[in-house]
């Protein structure tokens, strides 16, 4: 799983299916450990709560082991080169997680590796989020197709990921964000080719994207090695907040996602992301299933 985009929408929509069918049986108190035996080597160059503990705990639960891998603590962070690392990991585990920067570094693991490779997040992409986003959203409205989102903020990786996943799966998706900060033009151009249908659509314009959403989202205006760029961000993303006003524009029972960490007061009111309308921690309970159904798949 490097992207999304690899993936048909029969594929994701097994995934998902399977996602629900391994959450029941969580909730019911069913042990389902298909995975028994397996190892999931984790590796991480970027640092995070919810890939972590998620993977983790989920592969636990699926009877195997995971085995966190720092890049500090392994060669890679030494100079081994990325495929020696593929081959050796390989002998050793039954699948590897990485969340790092280049998605080219993950694809080069996954070019050498033998096992499967799950993209944990990289600076272009993050499909195990959409899955859950997805579970998320079939489980709040009852179906995918028709369905619109709004992502509202800057075009880094969900943006990306969530463009190519809607459009897989034959939701609208509309991404708002200031000029300079938009998604790259040939992720776009790729997610337009995967919609029948529907729209995609880039705009600078918050009510634009918003008119008539079923879905709103949004993430941190400077994400994991933006630090620097924290306060000029502010200034160019400071008409892109998602607050009362702005939600006032879609659907009145629209829901509200974010993939966390959130800033509350910079790219989403605490009126918002607290509020009713909210899905934010029923949308991060499901990373542990829809990634437990990526390893199920994968893996078993």
């Amino acid at each position: 799983m490097l992207t999304l985009a690899d993936y048909s929408p029969e594929e994701i929509d097994y995934l998902l299916e399977l996602a629900e069918e391994i959450k029941t049986k969580h909730k019911n108190g069913e042990i389902v450990q298909p995975l028994k035996g397996k190892i999931l080597g984790m590796i991480f160059e970027k640092s995070s709560t919810r890939t972590r503990v998620s993977f983790e705990s989920g592969i636990y639960q699926l009877g195997g082991t995971g085995l966190f891998l720092s890049s500090k603590d392994i060669q890679l962070g030494r100079g081994e080169p990325i495929s020696d690392t593929a081959k050796v990991l390989s002998g050793y585990l039954d699948g590897i997680m990485i969340r790092t920067f280049s998605q080219a570094d993950v694809e080069e693991l996954a070019e050498n590796a033998s096992i499967p490779v799950i993209n944990g997040l990289t600076d272009d992409y993050h499909p195990c989020q959409v899955l859950a986003d997805l579970q998320t959203i079939k489980e709040v409205k009852g179906s995918l197709k028709g369905k619109k989102i709004a992502y509202i903020g800057d075009g880094n990786n969900m943006a990306n990921s969530l463009m190519i996943g809607a459009a897989k799966m034959g939701l609208d998706v509309a991404i708002a964000a200031p000029e300079g900060y938009q998604p790259s033009p040939a992720i776009t151009e790729k997610a337009k080719g995967f919609a029948v249908g529907t729209e995609v659509l880039v705009t600078s314009d918050p009510v634009e994207a918003v008119k008539d959403a079923d879905v709103i989202y949004t993430d941190v205006w400077a994400s994991m090695g933006q630090e620097s760029e924290q306060l000029e961000r502010e200034k160019h993303f400071a008409n892109f907040q998602v607050n009362d006003e702005l939600f006032s524009y879609a659907k009145t029972d629209a829901i509200f996602m974010h993939c966390l960490p959130a800033h509350r007061g910079e790219e989403v009111s605490a009126e918002v992301i607290d509020g009713k309308q909210s899905v934010v921690f029923q949308q991060a309970e499901n990373r542990l299933h829809a990634q437990k159904a990526l390893m199920v798949a994968l893996m078993g």
